[in-house]
């Protein structure tokens, strides 16, 4: 499942050495040779080409940069922060260069613009290197070339669709060019020509779980489609990677039969993986660097792992996974009413009682939040694990989180903050089957639509699905005791913090302060009362266009939530404006969260600002190359 990392130290290494490597962030070096070159008569054969490959892999963590966290694959920062899924989290001025990325006040000159658009560039050249090894390659077939030639294709679409969503027009650089100081163009023709060929070209089955197939370059052409609102292409790619499409490894896509398997590091290489970014725990290396690094500080400050608080799901989030009485989602209403009880402010010492309307089984496989098990580690305690209750909402991201049964296996520590093998999926299955609907959607197919979200909804509502949802049983593994009355509770040697479980309650009990004699001294947790149910024949929400359109989109920001593809949703759409600006009200102005009050998105922010530095360094006899977006100063 994670071979394929074993390999990237060693290509990054030949391709460091290379002549071939283009960079936006470079000078006049490019056209000189680097001393200790590995040259090009040495990479021209099959072993050569497969280990610069193994390097396009490489890039796809991100990594080669010193911030990390603003190249994470899972695009945290850009899609989920600067989509108001939640707050940065930590001290107000810890890392302060996420600050203008979620109150929309971000210049050209942030930092982080400028990793980001190397690191994908660095991924662009890499990609490169192998198309120009390939034209002086001797003993490889036609055959081989061409696969190769895909795969390497492959990667390079997914560099400038990263590129093209975050900045809109940006230099096409391809193995021909010369001249690096490209003025910025439209290249979604360009992404899917690659992906075309890539899909055309590749196997349907690969040799290791990590790889590109034919099938996940059908998926992402359909995303490209997708982008550019053409949704006749998108629907056609769609339907035909539904009907055959499957993984790398050979099995035929479905979706699992537990949500969360998607999210846990021992079973989330299954029939829903689609391409993955593929992480490991601790590999021998004495760091974190294949251990999604870029998440390193989305933890809860002094829980499992210490640090360190970052990456606080809003409360707009959580409010979204709220049901009707039957068990369907209020798209249009949800911050209406009572929101999902929050225990903001409230001691972990002191009693809360959780939410008690219905929700989405999903909300707890993708937020921690107080009184619910967070994961096999007990119930979330609440304030205890925030590092400042004026910044931080009261929650926590959990699709990268470790359990921690396993933690030995798939937790780094390596480092001062820690690494997890939990992979990142650029695209799974349950992502393709909403891109399907929403082309149905805006093609007019309402009942299709309608019955590709059902798909979705099912997995979760069908009634053998209870034994996945998120139960006081596991806060089993790791509780003090399990007992089956108050007596035998109350009769604990327990402190502060511990919990037990009570089999005739059904429930987990912790001691939130001592004596644990005083039965007071202990708070009940019950389940969640989860509902969930799928738009029935005639449901308002499909009855025409409009409607179907938004049941679809907030269908999306329910399965994928957190997984960084919210704003960049939002801006294709045409929402962001709207969305955004209702999401400060709330979050700012009705909740006090201090970076929101007074936050303002203009139709301008769709796109992010190109990095100064690119437009300092890629000038031509004083006049810059690059233009900048409209509405950014340079």
């Amino acid at each position: 499942m994670k071979n394929i990392k074993n390999q990237i130290a060693v290509a990054v290494l030949i391709i460091a050495s290379s002549v071939l490597l283009y960079s936006c962030n470079t000078g006049n070096f490019l056209s000189n040779p680097a001393t200790g070159a590995v040259s090009q008569q040495t990479l021209s054969n099959e072993k050569g080409a497969q280990a610069l490959l193994v390097g396009a892999y490489g890039m796809l963590d991100g990594e080669e940069s010193a911030t990390p966290w603003a190249v994470s694959p899972d695009l945290w920062i850009w899609g989920a922060l600067g989509g108001g899924m939640a707050h940065k989290g930590s001290e107000s001025g810890d890392q302060p260069g996420l600050v203008p990325v979620v109150d929309m006040t971000i210049t050209p000159s942030n930092g982080f613009l400028n990793d980001f658009w190397k690191a994908q560039y660095e991924g662009i050249s890499r990609c490169n290197a192998v198309l120009k090894t390939l034209k002086t390659t001797k003993k490889l077939s036609d055959a081989k070339k061409t696969e190769i030639e895909a795969e390497a294709r492959f990667l390079r679409g997914h560099y400038y669709f990263y590129l093209t969503k975050m900045f809109g027009k940006v230099p096409w650089i391809d193995q021909n060019t010369t001249d690096y100081k490209q003025k910025r163009t439209n290249v979604w023709p360009h992404i899917v020509k690659d992906f075309t060929f890539a899909y055309n070209n590749l196997p349907a089955v690969q040799s290791k779980a990590g790889k590109a197939n034919k099938w996940a370059a059908a998926a992402y052409l359909g995303k490209a489609y997708l982008f550019q609102q053409d949704w006749q292409n998108a629907k056609k790619i769609l339907d035909k990677t539904m009907a055959n499409g499957a993984t790398a490894t050979g099995k035929p896509y479905h979706l699992v039969h537990h949500f969360e398997d998607n999210f846990r590091a021992s079973t989330e290489t299954n029939s829903e993986t689609v391409f993955a970014v593929q992480f490991t725990g601790p590999d021998g290396t004495g760091g974190i660097w294949n251990s999604r690094r870029g998440d390193m500080l989305n933890y809860p400050y002094g829980g499992p792992t210490t640090c360190c608080g970052f990456f606080n799901p809003s409360q707009d989030l959580v409010n979204s996974f709220k049901t009707n009485s039957n068990g369907l989602p209020m798209p249009d209403s949800y911050n209406q009413g009572k929101m999902v009880t929050s225990d903001k402010g409230v001691s972990s010492s002191s009693h809360f009682t959780p939410y008690q309307g219905t929700l989405d089984p999903r909300l707890d496989w993708t937020v921690g939040r107080r009184g619910m098990p967070f994961h096999d580690y007990g119930p979330d305690p609440g304030q205890e694990w925030t590092r400042n209750n004026v910044y931080d909402s009261p929650y926590w991201g959990l699709k990268h989180m470790f359990w921690k049964a396993t933690a030995s296996k798939y937790e780094n520590t390596n480092s001062w903050a820690p690494g997890s093998a939990v992979n990142y999926d650029i695209i799974r299955y349950d992502g393709v089957i909403l891109m399907a609907a929403e082309a149905d959607a805006n093609l007019g197919d309402l009942d299709q639509a309608r019955q590709l979200v059902n798909k979705i909804r099912s997995r979760i509502a069908n009634e053998s699905y209870g034994d996945g949802w998120v139960s006081y049983k596991l806060n089993k593994p790791y509780a003090l005791a399990t007992v089956g009355s108050q007596s035998a509770m109350t009769s604990l040697d327990a402190s502060a913090g511990d919990w037990v479980i009570r089999t005739d309650k059904k429930a987990t009990y912790q001691l939130l302060k001592s004596p644990a004699s005083n039965a007071n001294n202990w708070q009940e947790y019950k389940n969640a009362n989860y509902k969930i149910g799928t738009y029935p024949s005639g449901s308002k929400w499909f009855a025409n266009k409009q409607n179907a359109i938004q049941a679809v989109h907030f269908e999306r920001k329910l399965e994928l939530a957190l997984e960084g593809h919210r704003f960049f949703d939002l801006a294709r759409w045409g929402e962001a404006q709207q969305k955004l600006n209702a999401y400060y009200q709330y979050e700012g102005n009705k909740l006090g969260y201090p970076f929101q009050k007074g936050a303002h998105f203009a139709k301008y922010h769709d796109l992010y600002p190109i990095p100064q530095r690119q437009i300092d360094i890629t000038s031509k006899n004083g006049q810059a190359t690059l233009s900048q977006n409209p509405g950014y100063k340079q």
